[in-house]
């Protein structure tokens, strides 16, 4: 008889991980790098040096090493992740999440590099197709290529979709996110129903040689992750294109709140012609309220929340909401997320978990839950355990869930 996902469990949580990251090695990339490129890469790598403690060691082979992926991964609850990259491809500056997007000049190589990793990234996800959607990702340098790009990435089972680049405010090089320019890839996202991802971490203007630079780095990447938000509302990105999914991961959540209710007043100010002393044309007001574009197209997937992010799961909407641990990341939840979970979520209806755990990512990203439930029924968390409230923090604990209100 096959186990069917419940719609409220009584026994066992199905979790789906919506924030996982993985890449190549070094070696790896290298065999999926166009050969025109290895002795160029050769190079590169010679003078390159990892400063990343979960790319260093041991700990690296968390990345590729899908036994120990899942090994670690169902010990932790999780029976599914998405999974955004990670590693360092052939001619980045630094990790792929965090790398400023290239300039026009340093384009070829860059774009050559992700390709490498994005095909890594379509075998490593056919490992596990059913527990695995994996991201591909594009550079906006030229539009063409990345429609190019999505279309292989959908023949070739990524269907996590692609990341897509904050593009920050002193780029050279590139259009913000609203530009009509890109209207092409997003059509193409909504005819293969193809999310659009965006991850904190990119998207910050440079801030120079100095003592307080890396510091303010870190006060300001919430900002800056959270801005195609906006972008994507207000520029009108989602009105064109009504059934494109746009996942913002990473970036928290309780903020979400808050600055729907600011853009939906600045989008009646719009209406009404001004505010304070600037006036707006009335006709160029969006048909619709930015929080009802929200609903429609946009989710949150919030990575080891806090129960103050927690909450905020009730005025997003919990069909906007996903859970993630971040795994293999040091500020990830893994592997403690049972009791971030308790600490989180254990006055949350079971129903409602499931929604956050299971029906969201389902939702947003293809899985079968039915295909996962009978592993769910061996390795996920109990009912009764997350909801028994855990306070405090575990021995060996480094991820600000357990630290933050």
């Amino acid at each position: 008889m096959a186990v069917v996902a419940p719609s409220a469990p009584t026994d066992r949580y199905l979790i789906i991980s919506a924030d996982c990251h993985g890449g190549g090695s070094m070696d790896q990339y290298r065999e999926y790098l166009d050969p025109a490129y290895r002795d160029e890469f050769d190079a590169w790598r010679g003078a390159y040096s990892n400063p990343y403690r979960d790319l260093q060691g041991d700990r690296r082979v968390r990345n590729w090493d899908d036994a120990r992926r899942w090994q670690d991964l169902e010990a932790d609850g999780q029976v599914g992740e998405v999974v955004f990259p990670n590693t360092v491809p052939p001619f980045f500056p630094t990790g792929i999440v965090i790398a400023r997007p290239p300039t026009n000049d340093e384009y070829a190589l860059r774009w050559a590099g992700i390709r490498a990793h994005n095909r890594w990234m379509a075998d490593f996800a056919s490992l596990a197709p059913d527990r695995r959607a994996g991201i591909a990702q594009v550079f906006l340098n030229n539009v063409d290529d990345a429609v190019a790009e999505v279309r292989w990435a959908k023949e070739a089972g990524l269907r996590g979709g692609i990341l897509v680049p904050n593009i920050p405010p002193d780029h050279p090089d590139i259009a913000p996110i609203y530009d009509p320019i890109y209207d092409p890839l997003w059509s193409v996202c909504e005819e293969l129903d193809m999310p659009v991802n965006s991850h904190s971490g990119t998207g910050l203007p440079k801030y120079g040689d100095y003592p307080a630079a890396t510091v303010l780095w870190v006060i300001e990447t919430p900002f800056f992750a959270h801005r195609p938000l906006w972008f994507m509302i207000m520029g009108g990105v989602l009105e064109r294109h009504p059934k494109l999914k746009f996942v913002m991961t990473e970036g928290g959540a309780s903020w979400v709140p808050t600055q729907l209710r600011q853009l939906d007043g600045l989008h009646m100010a719009m209406q009404m012609g001004r505010t304070g002393e600037v006036g707006f044309d009335p006709a160029a007001a969006l048909p619709m309220k930015p929080s009802e574009y929200f609903a429609r197209n946009c989710f949150i997937g919030c990575s080891f929340p806090s129960p103050r992010e927690g909450e905020a799961r009730t005025k997003i909407g919990l069909g906007n909401f996903m859970w993630g641990s971040d795994y293999p990341h040091h500020e990830g939840s893994t592997p403690f997320s049972k009791e971030s979970l308790r600490r989180a979520f254990h006055a949350v209806e079971p129903a409602e978990l499931h929604s956050i755990f299971a029906e969201t990512p389902a939702k947003v990203y293809g899985f079968d839950l039915d295909k996962l439930a009978p592993i769910a029924a061996n390795v996920g968390p109990t009912v009764a355990e997350i909801h028994e409230p855990f306070e405090g923090v575990p021995a060996g604990a480094t991820s600000p869930c357990f630290f933050q209100p």
